[in-house]
């Protein structure tokens, strides 16, 4: 007569603990990107001949980052396409145009992960990048770089992520060879605990 009701407040207080246990494991804290600190860089043939290196210098992002359970991290950001910087003006506005990021048109770029897979050093970050209202899986092949106290007060970590798209897959119209195609993209993120 006493053993089901103290069967099931067993089982009750099982599923309580353990769902406490996947509620600590499966959340990762939440960092915001610092723009001071971080960099979002490319670079990319000169028709064969040179390289040309640039960067965006406005953007915005979040992470969620766990030291211990690197599998339940995450990352979104946003980069805001006509703050292209070649360091060259009259190539930047070329840029911006019609042949190239048409930013008029499509004045974001936007990353975000679906999975990662490594450990708490190294690993890739699985996601999906939009460029030109185009949808691509890209996979982000991420190193730590530090983490820990700052001297305000606060605890930062930073990534160091690479990879490399084809303009071709994003509806780029112009076509300037098979090496000027590829452009590698790096990107050098620091981020504060919230």
């Amino acid at each position: 007569m006493y053993r089901r009701p103290l069967l099931n407040r067993y089982l009750v207080a099982g599923v309580l603990a353990f769902s406490g246990l996947m509620s600590q494991t499966a959340v990762a804290a939440a960092y915001k990107l610092d723009p001071s600190h971080t960099f979002i860089q490319f670079y990319t043939s000169h028709i064969g001949f040179g390289t040309i290196v640039g960067r965006f210098n406005t953007f915005n992002g979040s992470f969620n980052w766990d030291e211990n359970n690197p599998t339940a991290s995450s990352i979104q950001f946003t980069i805001q396409m006509d703050s292209v910087d070649t360091n060259w003006a009259e190539r930047d506005k070329h840029l911006r145009g019609e042949e190239f990021l048409n930013v008029d048109k499509y004045p974001t770029a936007t990353f975000k992960s679906t999975a990662y897979i490594g450990n708490g050093d190294k690993g890739l970050m699985k996601g999906v990048l939009t460029l030109r209202d185009v949808s691509k899986p890209v996979t982000l092949r991420v190193e730590r770089l530090g983490e820990g106290q700052d001297p305000w007060g606060g605890h930062r970590v930073g990534f160091k992520a690479t990879t490399s798209i084809k303009r071709s897959d994003f509806g780029n119209p112009r076509n300037l060879g098979p090496k000027s195609d590829v452009v590698e993209l790096q990107f050098f993120m620091e981020g504060v605990k919230q």
